[in-house]
Parts: C-alpha cells; structure tokens; sequence
C-alpha cells in the first residue's frame, strides 16, 4: 500500500507546475474567444431576412438547373412517326397518342401542326410547347412548283441561219456564247457529223440553257447531214455504240433483248433496258430504226 500510495503523493515544485499548466490552457481559451469576437458572433447571431432571401434564391435557381438537366432534351422530329415513349416523355396523354397512331395506321399523313392537333386533341398549352419541334419534309414546308419552261419555236425566234455552217467567229458573236462554249459546239458537231436536231445542242457538255437559247435565236437546222439508220435487229455491238449515248455494255444488253424477245418490234421497247432514259432514247431515234415497224 505505501508503494502505491507513493505514485499520488506529489511535492510541492509538481503541485507549482500543474498549476501553471492549467493557468496557461485556461488563458489560452480566453485569448481565443477574447482576441477574434467576430468569429464567435458569427455563430452566435441569427440570419437576417434579406440573407435568408438571398440563400433561398440561391437553393431555387439550384433546383431549377437540377431540373432542366433531369427534363428530357427534346430534338426535332417528325410527328408522323411519334412513338408511345416519345409521346409519354412529351407529356401526352395515352389516348391523345394511341388516336395518333390509328390516324397513322390508316394510311394518312399529319403535314401541320394544326393537323396535328385535330388528330390527337392535345391542349393548345402542350402543342406551345413541342410543336417548334416539329420537322416535316421539304416537300411539305416548301411544295415544289411546277417549273414553266418556254417554248421556242420558229414562229418566236425566227432563226435565220443554218447550225451546221455556223463558224467560231459567228458564235462568239452571240450573246452569252464565250469561246470555249463555241469551240464546244463545233467539236460536237464535228463528232455527230452535223446536227440533226437542235435539242442536241443540250448535250454538249458544259453549255447551259441560256447559252443554248442564246444560239438557238439565230441558229436552226436547216440542212440535216445525210444519214443512214441502223436497223436496231441487224446492228452489232460495234455499230451500235457509234450511236449517241449508246455505250459497248449498253450495246451488248440491246442485242441480248432482241435475242430474248424475238427482234424489237418498236424503239420504246429500249426504254426496258438499264441506262437508257426518255431523254436519250429521244437522241437515239435520230439514228436507229426498226424493220419490224
């Protein structure tokens, strides 16, 4: 007992030194709370209205953004083809789209937002909201108007010389006709052996229609070049692709026609074969024939 009674006995220089510590912890505190005031008020004082205006605004313009970025995005799309999950998540109602897709399923088209309206019976409120998202086809927002073409004939333009004699100098002369342009239409000419119809001057390559129309005020043909039709059932592949716009693979496919078919009672009949359009058949008539007509 005396060994362990020694162990709290202190002498008086120990009793001095916790004494001293405990002073010093304790006016350290005091400086603490004494020294920075304003730290301590600042717990200690309660908010004013105007700064719990501040961080109220503060929470709300955070809620929102939280919002905005938690709203689906909406991308411009064709009601046409609107999804029951693409009409829920723009806040349609089950019957509003299930009216759309009947609509749909018979057969017609939605080209409007109007239409779309009347279809489905969405609110005026709703259809504000997703109807700028609405992207119909060009052909619907801008309806393609049927283009008006003028006729030149004779009797308007009165042309007064021949095509196949007219020479560089007097091309160049004509009003949009540059030189290249008329060394074009020579070159051609010279390929074709003449012209046999003034819609040929629309295959040279590289002239527009203006500078067609351009020739064509003053120019005809007037004397046709003296030329002999291949008889469409007799040709070979080589004759044929002499013709314009008649290729050696276009060739060997006339010939294979003809072989399944019997002969080619009537030209239009190559309008069945692939790469021959109205428009070339057109030129091809100027220099094959049928002997089955």
């Amino acid at each position: 007992m005396k060994k362990l009674k020694s162990h709290f006995e202190l002498d008086n220089r120990q009793r001095s030194g916790i004494l001293l510590l405990v002073l010093l912890v304790m006016g350290c505190w005091a400086l603490y709370f004494f020294i920075n005031p304003a730290y301590n008020d600042s717990y200690s004082k309660a908010l004013t209205n105007d700064q719990l205006k501040i961080f109220e605004a503060r929470i709300d313009s955070i809620q929102k953004r939280r919002d905005s970025l938690n709203k689906p995005k909406i991308f411009p799309f064709n009601p046409n083809f609107l999804t029951d999950y693409k009409g829920y998540t723009l806040g349609m109602e089950v019957e509003e789209i299930d009216r759309l897709l009947r609509f749909r399923e018979s057969g017609k088209w939605i080209n409007s937002a109007a239409d779309f309206q009347q279809v489905t019976g969405v609110s005026d409120s709703l259809l504000e909201v997703i109807s700028p998202y609405f992207k119909f086809p060009d052909w619907v927002n801008k309806p393609k108007v049927a283009s008006v073409y003028k006729t030149y004939t004779k009797a308007t333009r009165n042309p007064q010389f021949d095509l196949n004699t007219a020479t560089y100098e007097s091309l160049i002369e004509l009003e949009s006709i540059d030189e290249n342009t008329a060394r074009s239409v020579l070159d051609y000419r010279r390929r074709l052996g003449g012209f046999l119809d003034d819609k040929q001057l629309y295959d040279i390559y590289g002239i527009s229609k203006n500078q067609v129309r351009s020739i064509l005020e003053d120019y005809t043909v007037m004397t046709k070049p003296a030329v002999t039709l291949l008889d469409v059932n007799q040709a070979n592949a080589s004759d044929l692709s002499t013709v314009p716009f008649i290729t050696f693979d276009i060739a060997r496919e006339i010939i294979d026609y003809r072989v399944l078919h019997d002969g080619i009672s009537d030209l239009d009949e190559l309008l069945k074969i692939e790469g021959i359009t109205t428009y070339k058949l057109d030129r091809i008539k100027l220099y094959l024939s049928s002997n089955q007509n």
